[in-house]
C-alpha cells in the first residue's frame, strides 16, 4: 500500500484578523471566515477554500499564495495536545495530491478549529 506524502506542513500560531491583501483576492461572493497567523504570514479560511500566504526570502517581498479548495479535501483528522510535553495539536487534511499537516500551537483552540473545518468542508 502506498503511503501518503505530506505535500505541505504549516504551523498556526494564533487566530488573527483577516489580512486586507487576502480580502482583495477573493472571488465575487466569496467570504473570508477566519484567519490564523503562521510562522511568517497567514492562513485564511473562506467559505470556498483555504488560502495560505507564504512570505519568502530575507526581504519578504516574494510571496507565494496557496489555494486549497474544500472540494479537494477527502478526509481530515485532529489530534489534541498532550498534557505535559506535547503542547501542540495536529490536523491532517487528506487531498488527492497528498496530505497537508497543520500544527496548532497552544493559543489555537483545537475544537474551534475542528468546527471551522467541519463547517467549511461539509457545506
Amino acid at each position: 500500500m502506498e503511503e501518503n506524502v505530506n505535500i505541505f506542513e504549516w504551523v498556526f500560531i494564533t487566530k488573527s484578523e483577516i489580512p486586507k491583501d487576502i480580502v482583495d483576492i477573493l472571488a465575487p461572493g466569496e467570504v473570508a471566515v477566519a484567519s490564523y497567523k503562521t510562522l511568517r504570514d497567514s492562513a485564511t479560511f473562506t467559505d470556498k477554500r483555504i488560502i495560505v500566504k507564504d512570505v519568502q526570502g530575507l526581504t519578504g517581498k516574494k510571496v507565494e499564495m496557496y489555494s486549497i479548495p474544500y472540494s479537494s479535501i477527502n478526509m481530515w483528522s485532529t489530534e489534541t495536545a498532550g498534557l505535559l510535553f506535547d503542547l501542540s495539536a495536529e490536523v491532517q487534511l487528506w487531498t488527492r495530491q497528498g496530505n497537508i499537516k497543520i500544527t496548532l500551537k497552544k493559543d489555537v483552540d483545537i475544537r474551534e478549529f475542528d468546527r471551522l473545518i467541519a463547517h467549511c468542508i461539509l457545506r
